[in-house]
């Protein structure tokens, strides 16, 4: 494994440091030092001709701190007023530590919708961040929380930070958080608990030893950064969760020392389109198929046929996302529709050459095609 951590460095051009609150917050708010000592580190790979990445939480503990607010907020509004507070003090600072190295950086409030529901828009933010890169400038991406619902939600910055690592497939994702890295138990419960330093694929099983715990500033937990790590190596990048607290952390990381937990990419990974179909996009409905089109999509190749229709779930328009369900409601796949809710009920379980009998014309022979859709044994989730 050390082998493979020394491989990292010179292969690792541009890369995304998630940083999470319970690292960069104290008692007194912001804590200036850690991210004083986590800017230099970064400056310092952008001066050995690295290119990085900011996806960081904080802007509603900085609110809380100014307001004098302990504890866990309790609706939404009051994040998102907290959010308002904290966000123009959490950039001004690491406008301020950044500058003292000569860098610039850029900020960029998201919502999931932004990325979720339209490939063009998903696509302009792709084109900003890149150019912001290549005027050697650092984009710090956080959720757009004064305007986010739960419709509209990310969940965390752990997967807003999967989601920008497929964006732009960065050759690096490092998850700091206020850990040493993914345990064997719960270390805060069983003093025998490990450190696991190496995962090789990671599974629904990998789960079991992450919990959904978080601080008063947190939102994610342990298993949100399972799932996001799970999102980011099916795209074959690697994924490594590690200690923001620890002294020179990226330092260590860099120099290809064995720290945290790594997460190792799958060789055979998605592409970009399909990346983003089977982990970004939000399902908008789902299609029941029967036994036969279930074989087709996961054993044959196959694009998903009206005939194998035998049932429609919710509303959806043609482009949208939706799952693809087997009749025990075991999700097989996932695509984009090439006809809406409306005219699949209309056309499910009749033959392609009948489409336009039914409904007047006929644009696409399939509901899905093959290149429009991700299987469970596509993005591994079995």
């Amino acid at each position: 494994m050390q082998d493979f951590r020394k491989m990292l460095v010179p292969k690792t051009k541009l890369f995304v440091v998630k940083i999470g609150s319970a690292v960069i917050t104290g008692e007194d708010g912001l804590d200036l030092q850690i991210i004083d000592q986590l800017v230099e580190d970064i400056a310092h790979e952008i001066e050995n001709g690295r290119k990085a990445i900011i996806v960081t939480s904080g802007a509603i503990a900085s609110g809380k701190h100014r307001l004098g607010i302990k504890g866990l907020l309790s609706s939404m509004p009051e994040k998102q007023a907290a959010a308002a507070i904290g966000q123009g003090r959490l950039m001004r600072v690491y406008s301020t530590t950044f500058g003292k190295h000569g860098v610039f950086v850029g900020q960029m409030l998201l919502t999931a919708s932004d990325l979720t529901r339209d490939r063009k828009r998903y696509l302009n933010i792709r084109h900003t961040i890149l150019t912001l890169l290549d005027w050697k400038v650092v984009p710090i991406i956080n959720e757009n929380d004064t305007v986010a619902v739960e419709e509209i939600k990310f969940g965390d910055n752990d997967n807003l930070a999967a989601m920008i690592a497929q964006l732009v497939h960065v050759d690096l994702v490092i998850n700091l958080t206020n850990t040493e890295g993914l345990y064997t138990q719960n270390p805060r419960k069983v003093e025998k608990a490990s450190l696991i330093s190496l995962v090789k694929g990671v599974k629904e099983d990998t789960q079991y030893v992450a919990t959904e715990e978080t601080s008063d500033v947190g939102t994610g937990g342990m298993k949100s950064k399972i799932i996001a790590a799970r999102k980011v190596v099916t795209a074959g990048i690697p994924y490594i969760i590690a200690n923001g607290r620890k002294p020179k952390i990226l330092r260590d990381i860099f120099l290809g020392k064995e720290v945290g937990t790594l997460f190792q990419p799958l060789k055979e990974h998605l592409n970009s389109r399909k990346a983003w179909i089977a982990f970004t996009l939000k399902p908008q409905g789902a299609l029941i198929i029967d036994d036969g089109a279930a074989e087709a999509l996961l054993h044959k190749g196959r694009s998903l046929l009206p005939s194998g229709i035998v049932g429609v779930e919710g509303n959806f328009l043609p482009g949208d996302s939706v799952l693809c369900l087997d009749t025990a409601g075991k999700t097989i796949a996932r695509g984009l529709v090439s006809y809406g809710s409306s005219e699949v009920k209309k056309i499910m379980g009749i033959k392609s050459r009948q489409i336009g009998e039914v409904l007047g014309r006929k644009d696409y022979d399939e509901i899905i095609h093959r290149n429009n859709m991700v299987t469970i044994s596509d993005s591994h989730e079995e």
